[in-house]
């Protein structure tokens, strides 16, 4: 896909992050935009801004792990724009400490915006781009669904995220075959961003009532947002520099997405442990400080 002035993009957490700076880019090639996040001031800013700039926006406060959300999403867009060319699957949270601390609403609110957001959406758009296909025989679409490299390295203390994301690669490679297998003309990529200047830190402060708890963080829990605070405030590869790569993948056909791809020799030295049947390789032997800071963190707390 290489032409997008004109066409239709959908973007799940719009309202800040990648989401926004996805947005932004699209709508500087003259795309029309469909925004969904559960944030509702900031989506309302980020609306009346990108309105502002000229573009074409609507916008919806939208909880993606609610399917019935998601539809109504899709069904707005249509009804407003009559197609959709480009959907992100962008909506994501983050949630760390030792794996078996965490509770049930933490699974539950993790994998319900991570997993099943990025399921819904592509339950839900796939069928619509479809649509739009059968209806038009120069259509041309493209799915990115947001993963991570946590995706692909499973680093201790970040076991909920790193189950999420990993099912979100999963998901997004079985999509791409099963577009392949109906020769649908839509693409699809996933994005494995790492450490990049986000508030994802911060995205238990939109967590919805029903899955608070008034449980204390436990140490491995604080030593985990401590070090994700630090590793992401310290980011080099701004999320305005991860939507112009995103693009540039899109254009060229590319179906995996890195930030770092320097981060990708620890991706080989992983699956070389798991052919050769060893046990898992460690995500952060080229950077051991990152350990040090948890095990610093709990050390003595727990």
């Amino acid at each position: 896909m290489d032409e997008f002035h004109g066409k239709v993009a959908v973007i799940t957490g719009a309202a800040s992050g990648m989401g926004r700076e996805f947005a932004n880019l699209a709508a500087s090639l003259g795309m029309k935009l469909v925004l969904g996040d559960v944030q509702k001031k900031a989506l309302e800013r980020a609306t009346d801004e990108l309105q502002h700039a000229g573009a074409e926006v609507l916008a919806m406060v939208c909880d993606v792990r609610k399917g019935a959300h998601v539809q109504e999403l899709a069904d707005s867009a249509m009804a407003r724009f009559g197609a959709v060319h480009l959907v992100f699957n962008n909506a994501g949270v983050g949630s760390g400490g030792l794996v078996w601390e965490n509770s049930c609403e933490d699974w539950e609110w993790v994998l319900g915006v991570n997993v099943l957001g990025v399921v819904n959406g592509v339950r839900v758009f796939t069928q619509v781009m479809l649509e739009c296909a059968a209806a038009d025989p120069g259509y041309r679409g493209w799915i990115v669904n947001t993963a991570s490299m946590a995706g692909l390295l499973n680093a201790p203390a970040l076991g909920i995220y790193n189950v999420s994301k990993s099912a979100v690669v999963a998901l997004s490679e079985t999509l791409y075959h099963d577009l392949k297998l109906v020769d649908a003309p839509i693409g699809t990529s996933v994005l494995c961003p790492y450490f990049i200047p986000t508030a994802i830190a911060h995205s238990h402060k939109h967590r919805p009532d029903e899955l608070r708890t008034d449980a204390i963080m436990t140490a491995s829990q604080m030593a985990a947002q401590a070090l994700t605070e630090k590793a992401v405030g310290s980011g080099k590869v701004s999320a305005a520099d991860v939507a112009r790569l995103t693009f540039d993948a899109i254009r060229e056909g590319r179906f995996y997405v890195f930030s770092h791809p320097q981060a990708l020799g620890a991706v080989k030295e992983r699956m070389e442990a798991l052919v050769q049947g060893k046990p898992p390789a460690d995500p952060y032997a080229a950077s051991p400080h990152l350990k040090e800071i948890l095990k610093a963190g709990m050390k003595g707390r727990r």
